[in-house]
């Protein structure tokens, strides 16, 4: 695999961190070296946020991904500001239902998916982190299905495991789209 270079972004609230720890620690159960690295606005709801994750077979040199091959994000703000970083050959996944735009590059993979639309015509609102998260797993093979569902397990708390199932839904409504 060498190494994966991933930054989720958009505004707080949307659970970018979350999905971006999920991510982090399906490496983990993968055995891989791992890396997260969150970043905010003061605001917190509402203001910006977003992280950057590293899974590589080799030791990690710096948690800060500025040339992501992953790029997954959430508000036009995010778009506008980290679209030309992701490296030639790299993956975005856009949720269209935020973001109207398009980016003009030829060089990327570029996936527009509707997840904030999805999620609530699919009795899954507040999950299109987790749609999005499935829509970049399918596209770019980073782990697999088994690990992120293990690594659900390890992230949702205890005393939201009836949440486990809708999470599995949304993952597996991303990977579809």
């Amino acid at each position: 695999m060498a190494t994966k270079n991933m930054l989720l972004a958009g505004f707080g609230g949307q659970g970018i961190l979350f999905a971006a720890k999920v991510a982090a620690y399906a490496g983990l159960m993968e055995e891989k070296q791992v890396s997260w690295l969150p970043s905010y606005g003061p605001e917190m709801r509402g203001g910006t946020a977003n992280c950057s994750v590293c899974i590589s077979d080799e030791p990690i040199g710096s948690p800060l991904v500025l040339a992501p091959d992953i790029l997954v994000v959430m508000n036009v703000q995010s778009f506008d500001k980290f679209i030309d970083t992701v490296v030639p050959g790299g993956t975005a996944i856009v949720d269209s239902s935020l973001i109207d735009k398009r980016t003009d590059r030829d060089d990327i993979s570029v996936f527009y998916i509707d997840a904030t639309k999805q999620a609530n015509a699919n009795g899954l609102a507040g999950l299109a982190n987790i749609i999005m998260l499935g829509k970049m797993l399918g596209e770019t093979a980073f782990t697999t299905e088994e690990m992120i569902e293990k690594a659900l397990r390890k992230c949702v708390p205890a005393s939201k495991q009836h949440l486990l199932e809708p999470n599995m839904k949304a993952i597996r409504l991303g990977m579809s789209l």
